[in-house]
């Protein structure tokens, strides 16, 4: 009996908690708006790079306890060319539950985070520029995370992938359109 109950609290203990970010865990959802767009509705001109081209504000609820910091990343998965990188956004404060409309576009905005880049070759948001044509689709995607990744500004979507590997503990995505 004793040699079952430790066996029975082993693998309890090697089952990560609730929204843990054990390698195959399925992430807790956050809940993730804009007040410029709808779920699957079109992104205002503004946002896009035929108007001010300025980052939607975002909103999210749903946070773990856990959480250390977020990390967001916006990208395109109908570009001619594979997915098209609009925004890599990370150290984002875990007391954050929000975004302005028009986080400047510098490498670190304090009291939102550090800014790498997009397939722009440029630091912070760029918005939808599609050829003309279908509408295409843009994912703003939020990561609650169990850390702080220890990365520079500037990084690439790839790079910030790579480290949040095994510490997301929630997730939300929010998805726009955008046609020209």
């Amino acid at each position: 009996m004793r040699m079952l109950t430790g066996v029975i609290l082993a693998a309890l203990l090697s089952q990560p908690a609730c929204g843990g970010s054990k390698e195959g865990a399925k992430p807790m959802a956050l809940e993730l708006t804009s007040p410029a767009f709808m779920e699957g509705g079109a992104i205002p001109e503004m946002h896009t790079c035929d108007g001010a081209d300025v980052s939607p504000a975002l909103a999210w609820s749903g946070a773990p306890d856990r959480t250390k910091s977020f990390a967001l990343i916006c990208d395109d998965p109908d570009s001619p060319t594979g997915t098209w990188v609009h925004w890599v956004l990370y150290h984002i404060p875990a007391t954050s539950d929000s975004l302005p409309e028009g986080v400047p576009k510098e490498r670190t905005v304090p009291g939102i985070g550090e800014q790498g880049k997009n397939d722009f070759k440029r630091v912070g948001y760029g918005g939808p520029c599609p050829p003309r044509g279908k509408p295409h689709r843009y994912f703003f995607k939020l990561y609650a995370l169990d850390f702080e990744p220890a990365l520079e500004p500037g990084i690439e979507k790839k790079d910030l992938e790579k480290a949040l590997k095994g510490h997301i503990l929630a997730e939300g995505q929010l998805m726009g359109r955008y046609r020209r």
